[in-house]
C-alpha cells in the first residue's frame, strides 16, 4: 500500500511540474534584419531586460509592391493564436501584410489587408496590433502620408504622417478605415498601453524633422481622443517603441538608429522616466518589433527550431 501512495505522489509531482512548465511564461521580443528582406526574426527573454536570440527568419515576406517585413508587430488572441502584421513596403503600398500562427513557427497564408482607398496615399507605415478586451475585437493603427490633406507645418508633403486604424474581430473582415490621431504634426510609431478602465496610455513619435523622438499621451478609450502630451523621455533620432510591464514597472525599448543600438526608458506612471538603456542586453542586428508572451512549450520548439536553422 505505501508503495503504490508513493508511486501515485511521483506521478502527481511529475504533473504538476509538466502543468507548471507549460503555464510558465516567457517575453518575446518580435524582430527583423535590414534590409528587411529575408522576414521574421525573434528573441525571448525570461526577466525582460536580457534577451537570447532565437534566429529567423520564420516567416519570409511574400506579399507586397517590395516584399519586405519590417516592423512586425505580434499579438496573441484570446484563443492562443498569434497574430501579426508588417509593413510590406516603404512606399506604393495602400495596406500591409497579416499572417497567423499558434506556434509561432507554422504560419497561415499571408494576406495583403488593404486599408487606404486613396491612391496618393505614400505609404502604410509600422501597423501596430492592440486587442481590446474591453469590445472583444483588434485595433490596428499605422501612420500614411496623403499629401496636402493635412497642416505641412516643417514637413515636406510626401513626410507628412498622420495616424489612421481599422478594427476586426476575425482578421477577415475590417471596419472602414478611420483617421486615429491628428496632434498637428507628423506623428508614426504609436503604441496603446492599457492601464486600466477607461485608462489608456499612446507612446508615440514626434516625426518632424527636429524632433524625431518619442513621448505619450492620454486617453480613456484606446481609439482616443488622446490630450496632455508629455514633452520626450529619449533623444533625437529614436523611434519605434513597445512597452512591456514588468511587475510595477513599465518598460519602454526603442530603436535608438541615430547612435545605431537599442535604448529603453522605465516608468511606474508614464510621467517620470529612467533611463535604463545599460541594463538591457539584445542580439545584435536587432530593430524594432513588439513584445508579447508564450509558454515554455513553445519556447521549447522555438530553441529547437532555432537549432535546425543554424
Amino acid at each position: 500500500m505505501k508503495k503504490a501512495y508513493w508511486i501515485f505522489l511521483m506521478l502527481l509531482g511529475g504533473l504538476l511540474s509538466c502543468q507548471q512548465a507549460s503555464e510558465k511564461e516567457y517575453y518575446v521580443f518580435s524582430t527583423f534584419r535590414e534590409p528587411a528582406d529575408a522576414g521574421l526574426f525573434l528573441a525571448y527573454s525570461e526577466d525582460g531586460y536580457h534577451w537570447d536570440d532565437l534566429g529567423g527568419p520564420y516567416l519570409s515576406p511574400e506579399i507586397g509592391n517590395q516584399k519586405v517585413m519590417r516592423d512586425p508587430s505580434v499579438v496573441k488572441g484570446p484563443d492562443g493564436t498569434f497574430h501579426m502584421v508588417w509593413t510590406s513596403s516603404w512606399r506604393g503600398d495602400l495596406g500591409f501584410g497579416y499572417a497567423s500562427s499558434k506556434d509561432l513557427i507554422n504560419w497561415s497564408e499571408q494576406q495583403f489587408i488593404e486599408v487606404m482607398d486613396d491612391t496618393s496615399t505614400v505609404n502604410v507605415w509600422a501597423p501596430e496590433l492592440f486587442y481590446d478586451d474591453e469590445a472583444g475585437r483588434f485595433i490596428i493603427i499605422w501612420a500614411s502620408t496623403i499629401p496636402f490633406k493635412f497642416e505641412k507645418g516643417e514637413e515636406e508633403e510626401r513626410n507628412n504622417h498622420r495616424m489612421y486604424y481599422t478594427t476586426t474581430a476575425d482578421f477577415k473582415t475590417f471596419t472602414e478605415t478611420k483617421l486615429f490621431l491628428d496632434p498637428g504634426f507628423s506623428i508614426i510609431d504609436c503604441v496603446i498601453v492599457k492601464r486600466g478602465k477607461e485608462d489608456y496610455v499612446l507612446v508615440l513619435k514626434d516625426n518632424t524633422r527636429p524632433n524625431r523622438n518619442i513621448s505619450v499621451a492620454f486617453g480613456k478609450s484606446p481609439l482616443g481622443p488622446f490630450s496632455n502630451y508629455s514633452e520626450p523621455f529619449t533623444g533625437f533620432l529614436t523611434e519605434g517603441p513597445t512597452v512591456v510591464k514588468i511587475g510595477n514597472d513599465y518598460l519602454i525599448y526603442y530603436d535608438a538608429y541615430g547612435e545605431k543600438k537599442y535604448g529603453a526608458a522605465k516608468t511606474t506612471d508614464f510621467v517620470y522616466f529612467e533611463d535604463v538603456s545599460g541594463l538591457v542586453s539584445l542580439p545584435e542586428g536587432h530593430k524594432h518589433g513588439t513584445i508579447f508572451k508564450a509558454n515554455q512549450q513553445t519556447i521549447d520548439q522555438l530553441i529547437e527550431a532555432s537549432a535546425s536553422k543554424k
